[in-house]
């Protein structure tokens, strides 16, 4: 099967071989010196500033959204949502479930959000923002200089899901002044899925550890304290670890992670030229490298997505609720070449030559 969805992707086979064997045992200082690694190399890609600090949690990126909100913020917050899709609709409802006062800032399927929609919460006390820098929904990829300038003016600390556009897109933790950054293995660190990744500002590094402790598995106090010997509290997705050691390895190197990126910007390029030819709709306005949402014009999305996986052996990416028969997506992250795009619009060839497009 040829997978195109934005996570799990495919892995290359050199990150496929380390899942090719047991275990291994990981209190050790072996382990530890991996884990060392794994924060030092995360960090560089980031471009996070000085004092910043890595944590890796056995979980999804929902895991990692809900401990920021759980650690970073407190009942005392004012919070900025951008809910522009499912996944800021995700961080507005974990902020309610844990009691955060919150305004969302709504903006249209695949819209940009504008400055106007921000400067009118200007001067009225919040204190922090949470976005997803690429509405992996959608595919929109926010103005994050805009925003960043936002947060500055008003001293609101700024939190970021880059759990899609994580090496695919352009992204300074320090330049955009952002206070933390989440990402996960399974989207374009291209690894298996079970860990996601927090990195965190000396900024929010201070508010972790002046707000109580209100959970122990996703604790960061607890996470933090034991990344202090390269460690984890519980036991962690060990091979996962192992594998995202050797993707970060590999992008180094293969040149760095400006190198990685260009990649994946000159493979959505092709992409994209190519797909204008059939009947969909680029839905997002601004889009992220990481994935292409289309809308159809003509067939359900639905059905074009089942039928590519059941007679071609081609996984795209459905969207659900109300945009399940509008809306599907193909990602442009993992190990994918221009040859397998190839694959992809000869399928959708065959589909319009046998009338299904």
């Amino acid at each position: 099967m040829l997978n195109f969805t934005v996570g799990p992707v495919m892995s290359d086979p050199a990150v496929i071989e380390v899942a090719g064997h047991s275990t291994p045992y990981f209190r050790t200082p072996e382990f530890s010196e991996i884990m060392y690694e794994n924060e030092e190399m995360m960090l560089e890609y980031l471009h996070a500033p000085a004092g910043s600090k890595c944590v890796f949690l056995t979980a999804s990126g929902t895991g990692a959204m809900e401990s920021c909100v759980m650690n970073i913020l407190n009942g005392d917050d004012k919070v900025i949502v951008i809910n522009g899709g499912t996944f800021g609709q995700r961080f507005a409802d974990l902020c309610r479930l844990h009691g955060r006062r919150l305004m969302e800032v709504r903006c249209e399927f695949g819209r940009q959000v504008r400055r106007e929609q921000l400067d009118i919460l200007s001067a009225q006390g919040y204190t922090t923002l949470l976005v997803n820098m690429d509405e992996t929904s959608s595919g929109v990829l926010y103005d994050m200089p805009m925003i960043s300038q936002f947060c500055r003016e008003n001293g609101i600390l700024l939190i970021i899901d880059a759990i899609s556009a994580f090496i695919t897109d352009e992204l300074s933790m320090e330049g955009l002044g952002a206070a933390a950054v989440i990402t996960g293995s399974q989207k374009a660190l291209a690894v298996q899925p079970g860990i996601s990744v927090i990195a965190l500002s000396p900024a929010a590094l201070e508010r972790i550890e002046e707000n109580p402790e209100t959970c122990m598995y996703l604790s960061l106090k607890e996470a933090l304290k034991n990344m202090e010997r390269g460690q984890t509290p519980f036991t962690p997705a060990v091979t996962i670890l192992l594998q995202i050691n050797r993707r970060l390895k590999m992008i180094k190197e293969h040149g760095g992670i400006d190198t990685e990126r260009q990649k994946t910007a000159a493979l959505t390029e092709y992409f994209r030229e190519r797909i204008r030819h059939y009947p969909f709709e680029f839905v997002a306005e601004d889009r992220s490298n990481a994935v292409t949402a289309l809308r159809t014009l003509e067939r359900s999305a639905k059905e074009i997505v089942q039928i590519l996986k059941d007679e071609y052996g081609i996984w795209a990416c459905p969207n659900g609720g109300d945009m399940a028969d509008k809306v599907f997506r193909i990602g442009h992250i993992g190990y994918i070449r221009k040859e397998d795009y190839d694959i992809l619009f000869g399928a959708l060839d065959d589909m319009r030559r046998r009338g299904l497009l």
